[in-house]
C-alpha cells in the first residue's frame, strides 16, 4: 500500500515537470503543413495554434444600466378560451394525407378522374 502511494506521488512529480520547454517547431527534416487551398499564405506555428473566435467567442459582460420594460410580442398570445380542442372525423386518425370520397375540390381546381 505504500509503494503504491510513492510510486503514485513519483508519477505525478514527473508528469508536473514535462511542461512547456521550448516554442513548437516541426521535426527536422520536416516541413510545415502545406498551404490550405483558399488560403494567402502558408501559416506559422502560432497562428495554427491560435484559437480561432468561432471556436471560443469572446464574452459580453455589459451590465444594464437601467431596468426597461420588455418591448410588445405580437406573438405572445393568452391560451384560447372555450373548452377542449375539436376532434377529427372519423377515419381521418389513419390517413390524415387522405381525401374524403365526398369531399368537393376547391374552387378554382381543375376537377379529373382517377386513372384519366
Amino acid at each position: 500500500m505504500k509503494l503504491t502511494r510513492i510510486i503514485a506521488t513519483l508519477g505525478v512529480a514527473l508528469l508536473g515537470g514535462c511542461g512547456h520547454v521550448a516554442d513548437l517547431k516541426p521535426a527536422a527534416g520536416q516541413p510545415l503543413p502545406v498551404k490550405p487551398l483558399m488560403a494567402r499564405a502558408t501559416p506559422t506555428p502560432n497562428e495554427l495554434l491560435t484559437i480561432p473566435t468561432y471556436a471560443k467567442p469572446s464574452r459580453v459582460d455589459e451590465l444594464m444600466k437601467r431596468s426597461e420594460p420588455r418591448p410588445q410580442d405580437p406573438f405572445n398570445l393568452p391560451p384560447p378560451t372555450g373548452g377542449s380542442a375539436p376532434s377529427l372525423p372519423p377515419g381521418s386518425e389513419n390517413a390524415p394525407n387522405q381525401q374524403h370520397p365526398d369531399a368537393q375540390p376547391a374552387p378554382g381546381m381543375p376537377t379529373t378522374t382517377p386513372g384519366t
